[in-house]
């Protein structure tokens, strides 16, 4: 079904007045195209500023009744709020029912790390003699040396990296760039490919970016995923291997070992120190399993 003249206006706001990514506004349509679809087959196709607030309710315990996660319920709940609250400033709504909407409560689900004995299995999986197997052990290096996201490796130009300092330049979102150092193994696989490796592989058609298929072309994040989860299952880790999972790894390797969380903010390039709050109980939890492993009277 279309979308609604007023989600559609909605959508064209955020925009061109808000200035949100297609990416964004696309994930808002796919909400507001579903709650739209509920009403329409409730035969209730009134106006959105009709709706009260139990309507709001019900569509949310629907969706809860058809298997939706708190997770995806809670971001329904965030689009709607933002949706409603366009309709009374922008159209003349007299009433908003999202504002009395509650979050529906998600569980904590901590992110899935590897221990540094897997890290090792997984790095040493490739066969570094042949051009590809050396590329795929510098792409794992270069994650887990420096947490970036596999978007930001895969965008990597050459002239992004200063090996001479150890340092390369990611560029995150939002367009933001920031300098992460890399060091000395990555800084090391990373030459051993731009050397021996990468001549044999990149076209033209690659130009300058650092990593490239077999075909000599970009790798894309399907590439990469391949790659990951081939090695993945020669390491044996017997665990879900997914490509952030580096980064998570990362992130909580540095923080067991004393990294400052400001600093893992920069190095993670997030926006808001809250969002790299959850390694912190990723850190917690393991100190209390080596407390329940090492001492006495646990």
């Amino acid at each position: 079904m279309d979308a609604a003249p007023e989600i559609q206006r909605f959508l064209d706001y955020l925009r061109t007045e808000r200035g949100y990514s297609e990416h964004t506004v696309q994930a808002y349509a796919r909400d507001l195209t579903l709650f739209q679809n509920y009403f329409r087959r409730k035969r209730r196709a009134r106006h959105p500023a009709d709706l009260s607030v139990q309507d709001l309710l019900n569509f949310l315990s629907h969706l809860q009744k058809k298997g939706y996660a708190a997770s995806s319920r809670a971001r329904l709940v965030s689009a709607l709020r933002s949706f409603y609250r366009y309709l009374v400033e922008e159209e003349g709504a007299q009433a908003n029912p999202a504002e009395l909407l509650e979050t529906p409560r998600k569980g904590e689900r901590l992110p899935e790390v590897l221990t540094y004995a897997e890290v090792l299995q997984l790095l040493e999986t490739p066969d570094v003699g042949t051009p590809l197997g050396l590329r795929d052990r510098a792409m794992l290096e270069f994650l887990y040396a420096t947490g970036a996201r596999v978007s930001e490796m895969l965008g990597l130009r050459l002239a992004d990296l200063d090996l001479r300092r150890g340092l390369v330049r990611l560029r995150g979102k939002g367009r933001k760039v920031r300098l992460v150092p890399l060091g000395e193994a990555a800084r090391e696989w990373l030459q051993r490919y731009l050397k021996e490796a990468r001549p044999q592989l990149a076209q033209r058609s690659a130009r300058d970016r650092v990593f490239v298929n077999a075909r000599g072309g970009p790798l894309s994040r399907t590439g990469f995923w391949k790659i990951l989860r081939q090695a993945a299952l020669k390491a044996g880790l017997g665990k879900r291997v997914y490509p952030h999972i580096l980064r998570h790894t990362f992130a909580t390797h540095m923080l067991s070992n004393g990294c400052n969380l400001r600093v893992l903010q920069e190095l993670l390039g997030h926006a808001s120190v809250s969002t790299t709050e959850v390694y912190t109980h990723l850190s917690i939890q393991h100190l209390k399993e080596v407390f329940q492993r090492y001492h006495p009277r646990a």
